[in-house]
Formats: structure tokens, C-alpha cells, sequence
């Protein structure tokens, strides 16, 4: 038991150690005023989002630091969503609505909106955000002069995760979690390697020569993981990728319930973790690491478990806190790392619903 828990106490550590160098890299980033010609296009994909459009729009328009155009796509929405963008665009002339045509074959629905708008804006920077996103005045220019700055041709930042209720505790802190707690941020800047390539896509900002040289993404058409995946695409062509502490540039509420929560992880899973080579050592790396000290802390208690438990717990707290999460969700964790493998292995194994991955109406075949 002893020669067990030394290894559990290993698996909790690397994330520990990992997620402090992290939040020590990204927090010493310096911030950079964009180019006098810089000009941002915000990109707002909307399928039925009479609810977040106006906020939205709001946020994007009091954007300060950078000349902004906002460009909301209206993907076959059957709510007011397009209404209320045409008002807005009829009092402020850098708002643009576009409609999206009927989805072509191969293509994925976000994808293939974010593909038309860019095709309309004239942005030297293109900043694709969801519209359950409220940018912060600032962000536009923040990112736009982050990449300038460092010659990122895609920067992503993880907004701050609104969570309101008990199904959102225990699913959505595993974006940030993750993030930290396995991906070495400061290797991640010296290389291009596209294994390395990580991006929220919520938030992305990409320059628009790079975009257009890398093919967009008409480039990534049949996938759903966006900001994974235009990461690695543009590392695939030579290009450098960054992310940013994203948790005063932006706030978004993803879900609202478990249900919601747990089919939009679902959707995005066979293009991360869901594999049948990765998600045994995931399984190994975060059940090991942070769900089973907890399990042998009540049953089995030494002094190796109860550090491996420890420290599990408190680099969740640590990266709760840093991420301006809501804290309650932090005595959640082992719960969260169990329901998050669920998510995975439901997905591989193709168990009821997570045969298909969907969203906002439309199904697409799984793997």
C-alpha cells in the first residue's frame, strides 16, 4: 500500500508542480498596445441566441484600444436572433449582419459559419468569439497586441467560467484544470510542435494573412473542437500559437444545467481525450492523481495518500482561485475528475446518446 500511494502522490504532484510554473508563465506576460492599423474582427457565430446576442454585442462594441468591426453570422436561427442584430447594425455602422448559407456537406455548423464570416470581414486580426462571451473593453486589444508583440499568429485565452448551479461545478472546472494542470505552457512557447497547440474556442484571435495562408477553417471543415484544432493547424504550417490568462479579458456562461454540460463536453470529445490510445493514460494520470487518494484516504489511510490527496485538492484551489472560478466547486473535484472520465469513456465506447455528437439541433457521427 505504501509503494501505491508513493505513486498516487507522483500523479498528483506533476499537475501541482506543472500548474504553478503555469500560472507563473502567465501571469508574467507582459501586455502590448496593438499597431496604429490594426483592426479587429469580432466574429460572432449565432444559431438561435435571442437570449446572449444583445449582450454580446453590447461588450463587443464598447471595446476600447483598437478599432473594432462586429460581425454577427446567423446560422439558421428560427428565434429573434437576426432581428435584434439588424437593430443593432441599423444604430451603429461597425455592426454586420450576415447569414449563413445552408450547411454543405462535410462541414460542421460552427465551422462553417466561422468560414463564411471571415470570407466578409476586413479585419487585419480576426477575433472569433462564441456569443455567450462578454468581452471585456480591453480584450480586442490585449490579444490583437499580444500576438503583434510576439508574432502568435493564433492567441486564445480561456474566458472566466460563469457557473451558477451544481451540474456546472462538477463539469465545466475541467477546462482550466486540465489546461494548468498537463500542459507546460513555457516548453509550449519555444516550440511549434502542433501536439502542443491548445486553444479555447470560445476566444480566438488569429491574424488574417496566417489565417487565410493556413486555410481557415475550410482547412478543419468536418471538425467540431475548433480552437484544438485551428491551434494545431496553424502550428502545422509553421506558425507559432499562444494563450493568455483569459479570465478578465472575457466571462462566459457555457451551460446552465448537467444535462447541457455534459452533451456539450460530449461533443468535443473524440477530438481530445476520447481516444483509445490517450484515454487509458488520462484515465491513469487524473483517476490515479486526483480521485483515487480520496477513495483509499477513507479506507486505507497513510501518510503518502493523505499528501497525494492534499495536493490534488489544492491545486484545484489554487487553480479555482487564479481563474476567478466559483470556489464552491472546489470540494467538488474528485467528483468532477470521475464525471469528466465518464464523459470520455461514454463517448469512446459510443454509449447511448454519445453515439453522435450534436449541438444547437444538428448530429454528426462520432470517430
Amino acid at each position: 500500500m505504501i509503494a501505491l500511494g508513493l505513486v498516487l502522490l507522483v500523479l498528483a504532484a506533476f499537475p501541482a508542480v506543472l500548474a504553478f510554473m503555469n500560472l507563473a508563465v502567465l501571469q508574467g506576460t507582459p501586455r502590448h498596445r496593438p499597431q496604429a492599423d490594426t483592426l479587429v474582427s469580432i466574429i460572432v457565430p449565432a444559431r438561435n441566441e435571442a437570449t446572449n446576442i444583445a449582450p454580446a454585442l453590447d461588450c463587443a462594441l464598447a471595446s476600447v484600444g483598437v478599432p473594432v468591426e462586429v460581425l454577427v453570422i446567423d446560422d439558421g436561427s428560427t428565434d429573434a436572433t437576426a432581428e435584434i442584430v439588424r437593430a443593432y447594425a441599423a444604430r451603429d455602422g461597425r455592426v454586420r449582419l450576415l447569414t449563413a448559407p445552408p450547411l454543405e456537406d462535410g462541414w460542421t455548423g460552427k465551422v462553417h459559419a466561422c468560414h463564411h464570416a471571415a470570407l466578409a470581414a476586413r479585419g487585419t486580426h480576426f477575433l472569433f468569439a462564441d456569443a455567450d462571451v462578454r468581452l471585456a473593453p480591453n480584450a480586442a486589444a490585449i490579444l490583437a497586441g499580444h500576438a503583434q508583440a510576439t508574432d502568435a499568429k493564433l492567441v486564445s485565452a480561456v474566458p472566466r467560467q460563469v457557473m451558477k448551479s451544481l451540474g456546472e461545478w462538477l463539469i465545466v472546472p475541467t477546462i482550466n484544470f486540465l489546461m494548468l494542470g498537463y500542459l507546460p505552457m513555457g516548453f509550449m512557447r519555444l516550440s511549434r510542435d502542433p501536439g502542443l497547440g491548445a486553444a479555447c474556442g470560445q476566444l480566438v484571435l488569429v491574424e488574417a494573412q496566417a489565417y487565410r495562408a493556413a486555410g481557415g477553417h475550410e482547412a478543419i471543415r468536418s471538425l467540431i473542437h475548433d480552437g484544438i484544432q485551428l491551434a494545431r493547424l496553424f502550428r502545422r504550417k509553421g506558425y507559432m500559437t499562444d494563450l493568455l490568462p483569459g479570465d478578465r479579458l472575457a466571462s462566459c456562461r457555457m451551460y446552465k444545467s448537467f444535462r447541457e454540460a455534459w452533451a456539450g463536453f460530449a461533443k468535443n470529445a473524440h477530438e481530445g481525450m476520447a481516444t483509445p490510445v490517450a484515454l487509458p493514460v488520462w484515465t491513469v494520470l487524473l483517476f490515479g492523481g486526483h480521485v483515487l487518494p480520496f477513495v483509499l484516504l477513507a479506507v486505507a489511510p497513510s501518510v503518502p495518500i493523505a499528501l497525494a490527496a492534499f495536493l490534488s485538492l489544492g491545486t484545484r484551489a489554487i487553480v479555482t482561485v487564479a481563474t476567478r472560478e466559483n470556489p464552491l466547486s472546489i470540494p467538488l473535484h474528485p467528483f468532477t475528475i470521475l464525471v469528466g472520465l465518464a464523459i470520455q469513456w461514454s463517448v469512446l465506447l459510443r454509449i447511448g446518446s454519445a453515439r453522435r455528437a450534436g449541438w444547437k439541433g444538428r448530429l454528426y457521427p462520432v470517430g
